[in-house]
């Protein structure tokens, strides 16, 4: 399975740290042990749904428990029905140099 998540917090970070709010749902992401890639417009995770439902509930909720007064978040999920991709390779592979 494929879940894309775009988190858009309010406001999306500190003055010190413009997207420190950002950062704290992609550091969730990166702790998973889960393959992902971020992109300029969101996060693209591979796993399976019950890997993957859990951590998008838990990458929206990070920013808030970082310090934004609030979150919207933007999902996409991708899955067939043997739960055997696609992939982020299978879909962007022949694309990268």
């Amino acid at each position: 399975m494929l879940a894309q998540i775009q988190v858009s917090p309010r406001p999306s970070g500190t003055d010190d740290d413009r997207y420190a709010y950002v950062d704290a749902a992609i550091a969730v992401i990166q702790r998973s042990g889960l393959t992902y890639e971020v992109g300029a417009m969101g996060t693209t995770i591979e796993g399976t749904p019950d890997q993957l439902w859990p951590l998008l509930r838990a990458v929206h909720e990070a920013t808030t428990a970082a310090g934004a007064a609030g979150v919207s978040s933007l999902i996409k999920v991708a899955q067939t029905s043997a739960d055997d991709g696609p992939r982020i390779q299978d879909l962007v592979g022949k694309f990268r140099a």
